[in-house]
């Protein structure tokens, strides 16, 4: 079965560990999920777990999560971090930081001018943008612009910490997003 749940993320910490020495990792607030709609092939033509979690009194947040098999998960159940272990491997997806209007040296890692003769005042421009045909700028093409705050997923991240008590997880390595925000854990 799929494991899946949404979480908030609170920052990163380090937890020591006897046997790996000092781990960092992020920790992620995982209040319990409830599944509020199940989708299913013959009549979606898909099959597909509507999870809900209140953000707020009055407010909440919910994602779908796609799935293949059949799952266990009737309407109203409760999804808590008992579905984890430590070790499993997972994926975690969530908007990523905004960074604003950034240009092409920073944004698409473009190496910038030669500091040498002949060049003043444009040590960090983009350089030439195309050819005289077809007279104008290509879709696509790399300039400067607004960065970040995009949905991305980093893979592969290890379980390493779980606190049923606290309702917290603790995953090794860096997540998208800023803290507080509301990011996706599925298991691989």
């Amino acid at each position: 079965m799929k494991k899946f749940i949404l979480g908030k993320k609170l920052g990163m910490t380090t937890i020591y560990s006897e046997d790996k020495g000092a781990l960092n990792v992020t920790l992620i607030e995982c209040e319990p999920n409830f599944v509020s709609l199940i989708r299913t092939e013959e009549k979606d033509k898909y099959s597909a777990t509507l999870l809900k979690v209140n953000k707020t009194k009055n407010k909440f947040h919910c994602r779908e999560f796609r799935s293949e098999e059949k799952d266990e998960l009737k309407k109203g159940d409760k999804i808590t971090v008992d579905i984890f272990q430590e070790g499993d491997k997972v994926k975690v997806s969530g908007v990523s930081k905004a960074k604003g209007f950034q240009g092409v040296m920073k944004r698409h890692g473009f190496h910038g001018s030669p500091h040498s003769h002949g060049h003043r005042h444009d040590h960090r421009a983009p350089g030439s943008i195309g050819s005289a045909y077809p007279q104008h700028v290509m879709k696509g093409k790399k300039m400067a612009g607004r960065m970040g705050g995009t949905k991305s997923t980093v893979k592969n991240l290890k379980v390493v910490y779980i606190d049923k008590n606290k309702n917290l997880l603790g995953v090794k390595g860096a997540v998208p997003g800023v803290s507080g925000r509301i990011i996706e854990i599925t298991s691989q």
